[in-house]
């Protein structure tokens, strides 16, 4: 038990995350309820971020990463938790800005202020890590396990945005392609951190990857052809449709997460063919 880890730079950098969180998430309860995806993606956010970070400091505190070592990088691991968490929420701070903030919305501004902060922090950290303390990761915190992550989070802000799609068959198959490779993205990522457990596989997970990175590519080849031409067919965006808040708007966000989701699994796709910038050729 080494309770002068809370008194280090890094253990006072948590301590900072979990309180700003913690402070935001409930202004941001304060603020009232909202059956707006948006709001619920940062209420989970600024409750998520927090905990995880609780735990990875108890773990410190306690010694328990000594035992962890045995199964997994634990310095990748709260490397690529804070790069994730920073991932998160800088989103939210952009998004909770744009949908809550306004001049004449004061308490709306406080919660954004607040929402920059806890950004803030952990970027602060993803820096101290890879700047400062030089850590390299071996998967998470690695560039082929972010770019899961990348995935995955792109992949959660479609869903999120998701809206207008009940009445047309083509658009309820884009949402069955986009939430193919969803569920699998994760347990990729859990199974790659996890050593032991990837040893136990009764199958080659990188053989397994490759050919879930050939059908992601093809169902979102599939999504980004059918998507923008079923929704926005007889559905011009709208002469009062504002910058901050608009259904169309938030429809045209999911056609361009579209995109850059195939992007970012076709560069996948391509570099574990060619085994280059830290992927394993399969």
């Amino acid at each position: 038990f080494t309770p002068s880890t809370l008194l280090s730079g890094r253990g006072g950098l948590h301590m900072c995350q979990i309180v700003l969180c913690l402070v935001t998430f409930v202004l941001g309860l304060f603020r009232g309820g909202s059956s707006h995806t948006y709001w619920n993606y940062a209420m989970f956010t600024w409750a998520f971020c927090p905990i995880m970070t609780l735990i990875i400091t108890i773990i410190e505190m306690f010694k328990l990463d000594i035992l962890l070592i045995l199964c997994m990088d634990w310095a990748d691991f709260t490397t690529g938790m804070a790069m994730s968490s920073s991932l998160m929420t800088v989103s939210v701070a952009i998004f909770y800005a744009n949908f809550y903030a306004c001049l004449k919305c004061l308490y709306g501004l406080i919660v954004s202020v607040f929402a920059i902060v806890c950004a803030v922090l952990y970027v602060l950290e993803v820096v101290k890590d890879k700047l400062l303390d030089r850590k390299k990761g071996s998967y998470l915190a690695a560039l082929p396990g972010f770019w899961k992550v990348l995935e995955a989070f792109v992949s959660c802000m479609i869903f999120i945005s998701l809206s207008g799609y009940r009445d047309k068959i083509a658009l309820i198959l884009c949402v069955i392609a986009y939430a193919i490779p969803f569920p699998i993205l994760p347990l990729i990522i859990a199974t790659n951190i996890l050593k032991k457990l990837k040893k136990c596989l009764p199958f080659n997970l990188d053989r397994f990857v490759f050919i879930f990175l050939v059908i992601s590519v093809i169902l979102y080849i599939f999504a980004a052809i059918m998507y923008p031409i079923f929704m926005f067919k007889n559905n011009p965006r709208p002469h009062d449709c504002p910058p901050s808040y608009c259904i169309w708007a938030i429809q045209f966000m999911v056609a361009f997460l579209t995109y850059v989701n195939l992007i970012l699994f076709t560069l996948d796709l391509i570099f574990t063919l060619l085994g280059i910038c830290g992927f394993k050729r399969t």
